[in-house]
This record gives structure tokens, C-alpha cells and sequence, in this order.
């Protein structure tokens, strides 16, 4: 019995840290998804719709993994840190850091889509 137990405890150790040389491609893979995003929001230039694309970015970035996760979280509150010491609104980058979670936790991006958004977006 002591036997079959150390041998399940081992499996799950080793199970779990062999995972840890995927974190930086995933990391890399994450920031590109937030790159994109941010590089779609520009391209529409649709009103109203930076809450999707933040979303957007932090959805696509965290189905990377858990690097993915963190690239988007590293990303999203060093750009609010940026803009809220700007002189931007409290408000709205309270609003961001709302989607910003919405969407690393699994929300579906299309909750903030605006109306008319062209699909390619």
C-alpha cells in the first residue's frame, strides 16, 4: 500500500513540474494575443468598443495556459498603471480592469462586442 501511494504522490509531482518549460511560450504566445488585440481595436476604430478588446486580448491570451494568463495580467495592469497616472479617468480604467478579468476568466468577449462591430473583428 505505501508502495502504490508513493508511487501516485510521485506521478502527480512530476506530472505537475513537468509542465513548467511551457510557461514562457506560452507567456510569448499571450502577448502576442494581447498585441493583436490592441492592433484590432486601433485598425476598427470603432467607438465603444476598447471594453471588447480588452476582453478580446485576455481571453485569447489566457487559453495559452498559464503563461498565456500571466502575460495578459502583467500586460493589462502595467497599461492601466500607465494610462490612470495619465490623467485618464478612475472610472474607466476601473471599467477596463473589469473586462480585462472578464475575459482571462473564460467570460466570452462578445458580452462587450458593440453593435456593428464589422466581424472581421
Amino acid at each position: 500500500m505505501k508502495v502504490l501511494l508513493a508511487g501516485l504522490v510521485l506521478t502527480l509531482v512530476v506530472g505537475a513540474q513537468a509542465q513548467w518549460y511551457r510557461f514562457p511560450g506560452e507567456a510569448a504566445h499571450g502577448a502576442i494575443d494581447m498585441w493583436r488585440a490592441y492592433d484590432d481595436m486601433r485598425d476598427s476604430n470603432w467607438k465603444h468598443s476598447d471594453k471588447y478588446f480588452h476582453a478580446r486580448g485576455n481571453y485569447d491570451a489566457a487559453r495559452r495556459g498559464p503563461g498565456g494568463r500571466w502575460a495578459a495580467e502583467v500586460i493589462s495592469d502595467a497599461r492601466e498603471r500607465f494610462q490612470g497616472s495619465s490623467g485618464r479617468g478612475h472610472e474607466d480604467s476601473a471599467a477596463d480592469q473589469v473586462a480585462n478579468h472578464w475575459g482571462r476568466n473564460g467570460g466570452d468577449p462578445n458580452h462587450y462586442r458593440p453593435k456593428g462591430l464589422p466581424k472581421k473583428h
